[in-house]
């Protein structure tokens, strides 16, 4: 055999649903150059081994194709990821409380305890967010801040102290800071409908060294293979400027580390700026720049701010500035002159009609076909709206926004309005490009089995059913538009979302058989083994030995992600602190590569870079940094 038909690996006894639909099932795969190099039965494959081949027996696991995320904000919430308590997929009111309050007691100032999105509740079984005297009680020195939605953010008198919020302090455009009878803040946070006094006050809190940030976002990435996921696409963000605050991944893609791949939009920081910055992009970066791994993929989702309609369910709909069009206008000029696609956030069919009219009035002087522009969101978009959208060539990213808001939506617009909102199967029906995302991680959360279940039961994550059986996808379409259908966002086709010869690659081994599993079974998937281009990102259970993506243990020592994990507080469910976790996955050669690759600032006297070592060791101590520091060792001050 030519040796450049030897796979480097070979997966054998699986149950493959390639979505290839010339060739749906398969039970091996051939993997070479990070590529599938055959795919068919094992007395296809099999015979294809090298002496160096290596053979991971799947026993008969279902295989899938590596998930990708048409919507997240990865870049920003890997710089946090650390920092943040988790309460997705967290059950009841009272055991978020409990982590709360044990966050509380390892947290030291100035730090602050943040639970930043990712849950609704709609999701407790108790159907409430904690008061304000209940956060107060569990943190009185302690800031803590919590943002539910994009509605609202809870702070602790310790947080109003932090952020310097008086009686004195105005109130912002768009928002609200709740008040008692003395006018003093009461520590509730308002959108109306602008959630900027929500993020500008969330950016107030401390921030992770760089060190730090690299390892937090190595940890969100590993939380992301945990859930199968392989590919994202990064929409930008408020407070997330370019170049700036894209030196950490841009570190970890020049090391090899990224174990997700990231096509990334560039989001526009300045109102009334919104042209300078595309016009220094276009004239400084290249569409499409990058490689498999790291990309970039055009503008957006902010183009202007003029048109941005925040989604707040509980408001009513924001009208647009008679202006936005000028401003938009000139903007998507600028794109389509510099062949570069868009994504633009747009809610409410008010908003996406406006802007449909000025990518039409674009279209006849620059022709848009080729370019892979989209709208985001989209919950109320009309028919009409979507023919223009699919005789433009364009595109609609969907998010399970109403899994997590549902409730709110009937609450303001009725039963009736929520049952295709948005009517992914009638998009899929018209032919327009569409697929689906979460969002993460400020809205809903970022575990795709989460939008999976959405998309086949049409419920809400507080089992509201907002959507009937018959707006429904099944499970094979639901599938394609988290793999095979975001590959044109991204303008990727051909090159992942299905298991094929020739395609990069990504797959995933799910703990259960998506396509048999209860229905009601599907939110609570994880992976038991995840691909990335050939290697094994993530492995667990029979799997584990082959698992070559497992980072240093999360810093700083009091990171949330340490006891708790992350969806569903998994990390003490599954029986073991986060630091248990890594012991029990990683091989010697992976402790070594952690130590080689530890993104503390400074070694340790007596256990170099291997801090696990030190904060391991079952001895009786109370207070590490006095015991080992009495023995030279400074692993207790990473």
């Amino acid at each position: 055999m030519a040796k450049s038909l030897v796979p480097d690996l070979i997966l054998h006894r699986g149950v493959f649903a390639t979505l290839d639909r010339a060739n749906p099932t398969a039970s091996a795969v051939a993997i070479k150059n990070g590529r599938f190099l055959r795919v068919g039965s094992d007395e296809e494959i099999v015979p294809l081994t090298g002496p160096a081949t290596k053979v991971i027996d799947l026993k008969g696991h279902r295989v899938l194709p590596g998930l990708c995320d048409n919507h997240t904000h990865i870049i920003r919430g890997g710089l946090n990821f650390n920092m943040e308590l988790r309460w997705d997929g967290v059950r009841s009111l009272a055991d978020a409380m409990d982590m709360l309050k044990r966050q509380v007691a390892v947290t030291p100032p100035p730090q602050w305890v943040r639970v930043v999105g990712g849950f609704t509740e709609h999701q407790f079984v108790e159907k409430r967010l904690p008061t304000l005297d209940e956060l107060n009680a569990v943190a009185p020195d302690t800031p803590v801040f919590l943002l539910h939605l994009y509605d609202r953010a809870l702070l602790n008198r310790a947080a109003l102290r932090a952020v310097g919020y008086t009686k004195d302090t105005p109130e912002p455009p768009g928002g609200q800071i709740a008040r008692d009878d003395q006018g003093n803040p009461t520590g509730l946070l308002l959108a109306k409908p602008n959630a900027a006094i929500l993020y500008a006050t969330l950016a107030k809190g401390p921030k992770l060294p760089r060190d730090y940030q690299i390892n937090s976002t190595r940890h969100f990435m590993r939380e992301l293979n945990r859930l199968g996921v392989t590919s994202v696409i990064d929409a930008g963000g408020g407070f997330q400027n370019y170049p700036e605050d894209y030196d950490v991944i841009q570190r970890l893609a020049d090391a090899s580390q990224l174990t997700v791949r990231i096509a990334y939009n560039l989001f526009t920081q300045k109102p009334k700026q919104e042209k300078d910055d595309f016009l220094r992009w276009t004239a400084s970066s290249t569409y499409k720049q990058g490689n498999d791994y790291f990309r970039h993929n055009g503008a957006g989702e902010m183009l202007v701010f003029s048109a941005a309609d925040f989604e707040d369910f509980r408001q009513p709909r924001p009208e647009m500035a008679p202006g936005m069009e000028g401003e938009l206008e000139e903007v998507v000029r600028v794109l389509a002159h510099n062949r570069w696609p868009w994504r633009m956030h747009a809610t409410y069919d008010e908003t996406i009609r406006r802007s449909l009219d000025v990518f039409e009035r674009v279209n006849r002087d620059i022709p848009l076909k080729g370019l892979h522009w989209f709208f985001d969101h989209a919950e109320t978009i009309s028919d009409a709206s979507i023919e223009r959208i699919a005789a433009l060539g364009g595109g609609v990213a969907v998010q399970h926004r109403m899994a997590y808001q549902g409730e709110y939506f009937v609450e303001r617009y009725g039963a009736a309005a929520a049952q295709a909102t948005p009517p992914v199967a009638r998009m899929i029906a018209k032919g327009v490009n569409v697929s689906a995302g979460t969002d993460a991680t400020r809205v809903a959360s970022y575990n795709p089995w989460v939008s999976l279940a959405w998309l086949v039961t049409g419920k809400t994550v507080g089992g509201l059913q907002v959507t009937p059986q018959r707006n429904c996808l099944d499970r094979d379409t639901a599938l394609r538009m988290w793999t095979e259908r975001v590959a044109w966002f991204s303008n990727e086709v051909g090159q992942k979302g299905v298991i094929k010869e020739g395609l990069l690659a990504d797959l995933t081994v799910p703990d259960r058989d998506f396509f048999a599993c209860a229905e009601s079974e599907i939110a609570d998937t994880t992976a038991l083994l995840t691909m990335v281009g050939g290697k094994v990102v993530y492995g667990v259970g029979e799997f584990s030995g082959w698992d070559e993506g497992t980072p240093p243990s999360p810093m700083p020592d009091w990171s949330p992600v340490r006891r708790f994990g992350g969806y569903g507080a998994w990390g003490e469910k599954e029986g073991a602190p986060m630091q248990a976790a890594l012991r029990t996955n990683a091989s010697a050669a992976l402790r070594a590569g952690a130590m080689a690759t530890c993104a503390c600032s400074s070694a340790c006297a007596v256990h170099g870079h291997d801090h696990l070592a030190a904060a391991s060791r079952s001895i009786p101590t109370g207070d590490l940094k006095s015991f080992w520091g009495a023995l030279g060792c400074a692993c207790w001050a990473v």
